[in-house]
């Protein structure tokens, strides 16, 4: 059967509790495992599974998410059904505002539904971490002779409240949602566990379009997707079915390989879901070369590791490096690293995440911290070993201890003419 699917990526999230990572971007834009965009997964999910019709919804601090997509997401070609779209927020609305909701956002673009006419909607968040084989998910959903599919996975239930919750029955027939509810009821057959969904929805074009419709005419609604269109469609006794992600496979992948999604939305949780890329066999694999995380791609040297002295040997260990690094004499331990780092003689960093041009001077130290990009470390500077000093340096510092360091923002070089 050939069904036309029209990929939707909400991208326009403020993404708050990541600051000051998103002091200048917006969260799907925030850098991540050496050389990645957060937004990169769900793009390269879309792909991989074969849908090349994909508009990216976009709204606040959008200026780093539009020049990454430019960079290194343009598949138009002959085909006029292979696109990668940005869509910034265009104030549709009859009071010309700002999204007010996920449903709000799609239904303000509802346009760009109605012109393709797909037999399916695939509306997808841009801040999560993982890898889907989506096709795997509209194969259930049109076997389930469903309107809508939810994407879904089991959580430990004290995560309850972080969650949108699912109730449904064996066959993963919907019948009721929770938001956000610490009392939400685990499933049967995990009394430890909640049926959390992850923000990935698949829809009947027509089913959607009539959900839209009647929700922006409701003055009650907070015209969102979790707390007004799925309860209600559910409430009516509409076809809505949970997808287990956990049935998801990836070709590649063993049958038996543990799937793997974090949401990043706090400095704690992206920094371990970047420490998890570290271990021998990651729960994260960038390395299948049938399944792709895709980026731009840059004209990077190799990295390279300098000097072999006792105290002055540029060695990394259980570490990622990206291209462009040069580790002169330093070393890095347990620790991601990004395009373009130097880690000068006598440095140490372990457990820490560096992004792009980060500069780590002679003999400093740096643990458990992140450092945004173009961040330099004085020579013979500890970050990450007494919190409050790192405080009063204006550095974030989480309750668990980790150091977060802004940016620095970088010069634009421009054309020169020769007069």
């Amino acid at each position: 059967m050939q069904l036309s699917v029209l990929g939707i990526i909400l991208a326009g999230g403020k993404g708050t509790r990541l600051s000051p990572l998103t002091k200048e971007r917006a969260k799907p834009a925030v850098p991540f495992g050496g050389k990645y965009r957060i937004i990169d997964f769900v793009l390269s999910n879309f792909i991989n599974s074969g849908i090349f019709s994909i508009y990216v919804l976009t709204q606040f601090r959008s200026q780093s998410l539009l020049q990454h997509l430019s960079e290194g997401w343009q598949i138009g070609g002959l085909q006029k059904n292979q696109f990668i779209i940005p869509v910034p927020a265009q104030m549709r609305s009859s009071d010309e505002s700002w999204y007010q909701g996920t449903s709000d956002a799609i239904h303000q673009n509802i346009n760009l539904i109605e012109q393709a006419g797909p037999d399916i909607v695939a509306i997808f968040g841009a801040d999560h971490i993982y890898r889907m084989n989506v096709a795997h998910m509209i194969d259930f959903h049109v076997k389930a002779g469903a309107i809508c599919t939810v994407a879904a996975i089991p959580v430990e239930k004290q995560y309850a409240s972080e969650f949108g919750v699912i109730e449904a029955d064996d066959d993963n027939r919907i019948r009721s949602f929770h938001e956000k509810n610490p009392n939400a009821p685990a499933i049967p057959s995990r009394p430890e566990h909640v049926f959390a969904s992850m923000g990935n929805y698949l829809f009947r074009t027509k089913a959607l379009l009539d959900a839209l419709h009647e929700d922006a005419a409701d003055p009650a609604s907070s015209h969102d997707f979790g707390k007004d269109i799925l309860p209600r469609l559910t409430n009516r006794g509409e076809a809505i079915y949970a997808y287990d992600f956990q049935t998801n496979r990836i070709p590649g992948e063993p049958a038996d390989h543990e799937v793997y999604w974090r949401d990043v939305g706090t400095i704690d949780a992206y920094w371990e879901a970047n420490m998890d890329l570290r271990a021998v066999k990651p729960a994260l694999n960038l390395y299948n070369r049938q399944w792709p995380l895709r980026s731009v791609s840059f004209p990077d040297p190799p990295a390279k590791f300098a000097f072999d002295d006792e105290g002055r040997r540029g060695e990394a260990v259980d570490s990622i490096v990206s291209g462009g690094c040069i580790l002169s004499g330093g070393r890095v331990k347990g620790s991601v690293l990004s395009r373009g780092v130097r880690v000068h003689t006598g440095a140490q960093v372990e457990d820490s995440v560096l992004m792009d041009n980060v500069d780590i001077g002679r003999h400093a130290k740096v643990r458990r911290a992140i450092l945004d990009k173009n961040v330099r470390v004085a020579p013979g500077e500890t970050i990450g070993y007494d919190p409050d000093r790192d405080r009063q340096r204006g550095y974030t510092v989480t309750p668990t201890g980790i150091v977060v360091v802004e940016g620095v923002r970088s010069r634009v070089e421009l054309s020169r003419l020769q007069i």
